[in-house]
């Protein structure tokens, strides 16, 4: 991304900073990474990444639809090329029928439009978390490798 002069903003709800941690791993990554923010709580995900009242209320904070808003409202708020989002259940607990603990939705945008994947990655907390950052960055990668 550095030779293209793109940019990567995030939106981060059950990873909690760990797509951050691992973009900034890398020496240079300022040239691209605008910056991010942690969304756990609904209230933030509305605050600061527009994710609509309506959309949490008909589809949840775990759902594609709020990671799709995620990831577009960080795109536009940073001004960024590329967007990432995450919102998933790291557990324990807080699993459902329909979406089991493990349940994450990853959610890329750009100019190309918005992509968003569900994941079922059932695993501890730490490892959850890790697998997830990963998916996601590799998401970018691979749309990266396609233009």
């Amino acid at each position: 991304m550095t030779g293209r002069k793109q940019t990567l903003a995030l939106a981060e709800s059950c990873t909690g900073g760990t797509i951050a941690d691992r973009v900034t791993n890398v020496p240079g990554s300022s040239a691209i990474f605008l910056g991010g923010v942690v969304a756990y709580s609904n209230e933030v995900k509305q605050k600061f990444l527009d994710v609509r009242v309506e959309t949490l209320k008909e589809h949840g904070a775990v759902s594609e639809a709020a990671a799709r808003e995620m990831a577009e409202g960080a795109r536009k708020k940073f001004g960024a090329d590329f967007a990432i989002a995450v919102t998933g259940i790291a557990g324990p607990d807080g699993g459902t029928e329909d979406k089991p603990v493990g349940t994450v939705f990853i959610a890329l945008t750009g100019a190309f439009g918005t992509v968003v994947e569900r994941k079922l990655n059932c695993f501890w907390r730490e490892k959850f978390k890790e697998t997830t950052a990963r998916q996601a960055l590799e998401m970018l990668l691979s749309r990266l490798t396609q233009t």
